[in-house]
């Protein structure tokens, strides 16, 4: 079911969003600092990368840091001296770079943007689909992706290579089977994370393409946690709206129009809030059109998924100056010294050992021509 996202920007909303996010921690430095600012870009330097972590840590292990605007600008205030910056989306586990910069008193340095660009870790794969290909976005952004086939996914030693996989709508998700949904909840669990779209939505919640009701056979996620119909309508999906703050400073607007251009699309009949996240919602129904969760749980725990990254972990780190906690991913030599600070391996919110999980109602079209739809799925790919 091809769709498409019309962009609506707002200006006053805009240069909200352009301005740093609110849970920035410049803090108080007590030690000599200098400025630092930067702009951080996709891997092959064609796109600004909104809503990312920026950060460094000072002589007492303390973190100040600072978030993107939606353009990819940081001005990060920072103690002075040889620092590791920190540049991260999600939870640093899957993208990342880390530069060496010298902080210089009472100073504004620049990174080079050659430098400042947005690293791949994870493996990435892609079920390939009629209507969606979402791995055009992600090679066009410089990052690498690999095709696997819908049979791929009844074996958990192919699956389990990657990081991420993405359910593109249109595949063959007609035909799922009971070992498709152990290994997709085994995958979640130990860490992997999902990318599904529209009738894709058969991958989580079983009944496979134009499912007409709930209580479906297959799946992964029981239907009490979701139930999508394919009941969606042709037509436009006036004044959406993003109510998750990090989202929306990420690509600058909170307001948008979605055309639906076919019908027959995968609408959220019904969902567990206490399970999902809303991100973008229709204000005609109160129903949401994109949701993701970081707490599932449901597979079988053991060795966790996708490339070899034994030299970073991933933390909750403690702002003793904001009496707040910050998930970061870190070199894992300095994990006994954070450790001693007060901090806790896994993330912040949500199962230390699962990946998240995004679904949406929309994507891009086939052809890969999706104008200002991409702001919204770029967020997913980084963020997964």
């Amino acid at each position: 079911m091809k769709n498409k996202i019309v962009f609506l920007a707002l200006a006053t909303l805009m240069s909200f969003f352009l301005s740093c996010s609110k849970d920035d921690n410049q803090g108080e430095i007590t030690e000599p600092s200098g400025t630092v600012k930067g702009t951080l870009t996709v891997k092959n330097g064609s796109k600004p990368v909104g809503g990312a972590l920026v950060f460094v840590f000072d002589s007492k292990n303390e973190i100040h840091y600072t978030r993107t605007a939606a353009d990819g600008t940081f001005t990060l205030l920072a103690p002075s001296g040889h620092r590791d910056l920190y540049l991260q989306t999600g939870n640093g586990s899957n993208f990342r770079t880390t530069l060496e910069i010298e902080v210089v008193k009472d100073e504004t340095i620049t990174v080079d943007p050659t430098l400042c660009r947005l690293d791949q870790v994870a493996n990435m794969a892609y079920v390939p689909g009629s209507f969606d290909k979402i791995e055009l976005i992600v090679q066009s952004l410089g990052y690498t992706i690999q095709s696997i086939t819908h049979n791929d996914l009844a074996n958990y030693a192919t699956i389990s290579q990657y990081d991420i996989i993405f359910l593109n709508c249109g595949g063959k998700q007609n035909t799922l089977n009971a070992q498709i949904d152990t290994n997709l909840a085994n995958f979640v669990t130990n860490g992997g994370s999902l990318y599904a779209s529209d009738w894709a939505v058969a991958y989580l919640t079983g009944g496979g393409t134009n499912s007409n009701s709930c209580n479906l056979p297959f799946g992964f996620i029981s239907d009490d946690k979701m139930c999508a119909i394919n009941n969606g309508a042709s037509g436009f999906v006036n004044g959406a709206t993003i109510p998750d703050a990090n989202l929306a400073a990420a690509i600058g607007f909170s307001t948008l129009n979605i055309d639906y251009d076919l019908g027959s699309w995968e609408q959220i009949n019904a969902y567990d809030p206490s399970f999902w996240e809303a991100l973008v919602m229709n204000p005609s129904n109160n129903q949401p059109l994109m949701v993701r969760n970081s707490d599932f749980s449901g597979g079988a725990v053991g060795t966790p998924v996708g490339g070899d990254d034994t030299g970073w972990v991933t933390i909750c780190h403690h702002d003793e100056a904001t009496n707040s906690n910050v998930t970061i991913t870190i070199s894992a030599s300095a994990w006994a010294a954070h450790q001693a600070h007060g901090d806790t391996l896994g993330p912040c919110q949500g199962n230390a050992n699962s990946g998240t999980i995004y679904y949406t109602t929309f994507h891009n079209h086939a052809s890969g021509n999706i104008g200002n739809t991409s702001y919204i799925l770029e967020y997913v790919i980084l963020n997964l």
